[in-house]
């Protein structure tokens, strides 16, 4: 198991460490609820320096791109951002992640801790013309700065101004005394923030800062529990969970990613797909009666019939009920479809609802 550069952070706050996708992982400090509700309020940090960083350069960094993603990078600027997914040649998905445009001949790619090898295998079979290659992922770390006063709390730290950086747009300036620093208005959370990533050797002082920047603010420690609570009352995918190699990127409702203005990997699939019609679709649910609702429980229909599985599921903090995503037959898509969820043997009442779960206030 690897460490992040913050391990140290973590220990001394007294996190309960998990191994995930290869390294020693905060999951709670304090407590799940505890700490997505200082998300949805306030302000928390997550240690997400476990995740891949991939610099393409050169002046066919935006062709390999293209050809990789089924978004269309094209339309991007310098400092601007895309949400992507590399469909896998057989219909599934390699990944998802965030494409960054640093400028015309420079990328960087944040891709899935479990998948940096896979992704980055992938990414260098269809490197044909000569496109660098930098796997970065073991030089810098990601602290997840996420929530409502984030921008407030952090603005002593930096010249830029948090406050009127765009979803999905990113600098590289000054942050906590260090230059050069990308920082990123982005985030899984759904309730705002920025994603800084900075080299391992100043990873613990720029978490000092920002601790010490936001102390006024309650700003607290966040683990990968959490996260993963934040992320599925928005409907966010989590690859492993709802995307992964067996599943496409229009069954996912990711069609609003999948351009067909270009050629791309299994471009000629997904539009076929597309026109003949989906026979399965992920679809968000909430409970009717009492129930929480987990990964991989069976999702039924009115006779007892399985038609699908759950891929996540929780207890929603935020709304205090049941809420999950699965994929079902197209049949039972619809929304407010009755479905129920197999629970100890027992089928507990479920309906298919709109994303996202949460509505900010």
């Amino acid at each position: 198991m690897k460490n992040t550069a913050l391990y140290q952070k973590h220990i001394d706050a007294n996190a309960k460490m998990v191994p995930f996708a290869g390294f020693n992982m905060p999951v709670q400090y304090e407590g799940v609820n505890l700490e997505h509700e200082t998300v949805r309020n306030g302000v928390g940090v997550f240690d997400v320096s476990h995740m891949g960083e991939f610099f393409l350069r050169g002046p066919k960094a935006l062709d390999l791109i293209q050809r990789v993603t089924t978004n269309d990078a094209s339309v991007l600027f310098d400092g601007k951002a895309q949400y992507s997914c590399m469909p896998n040649g057989k219909g599934g998905i390699v990944d998802d992640l965030i494409i960054y445009r640093i400028h015309q001949e420079e990328y960087l790619l944040v891709v899935n801790a479990s998948n940096i090898e896979k992704d980055w295998n992938w990414i260098a079979s269809h490197n044909t013309e000569g496109v660098e290659m930098e796997n970065a992922s073991d030089r810098y770390s990601l602290l997840a700065i996420q929530g409502p006063k984030a921008a407030e709390a952090m603005q002593t730290l930096t010249e830029v101004n948090l406050s009127e950086m765009v979803y999905y747009t990113f600098v590289r300036g000054t942050f906590a005394g260090c230059t050069d620093i990308f920082i990123s208005a982005t985030g899984y959370t759904g309730s705002g923030g920025f994603e800084i990533y900075v080299p391992n050797d100043v990873a613990a002082k720029v978490w000092d800062a920002v601790f010490e920047a936001g102390s006024s603010y309650g700003i607290k420690p966040i683990g990968l529990a959490a996260r993963d609570t934040l992320r599925l009352e928005m409907g966010f995918c989590l690859y492993g969970n709802d995307i992964d190699d067996t599943t496409s990127p229009l069954e996912a409702g990711l069609g609003w990613i999948t351009k067909f203005t270009k050629d791309f990997v299994d471009s000629a699939y997904l539009k076929a797909q597309k026109e003949q019609g989906i026979t399965r679709k992920l679809i968000a649910f909430e409970m009717v009666e009492r129930g929480i609702p987990r990964h991989d429980y069976s999702i039924l229909d009115s006779q007892g019939n399985t038609i699908g599985k759950v891929t996540s599921g929780t207890m929603s903090p935020s709304m205090k009920n049941g809420i999950g995503l699965g994929y079902v037959n197209q049949a039972f898509s619809a929304i407010d479809s009755p479905i129920f969820i197999e629970i100890r043997e027992k089928g507990i009442a479920a309906k298919v609802v709109k994303l996202p779960f949460y509505k900010k206030a």
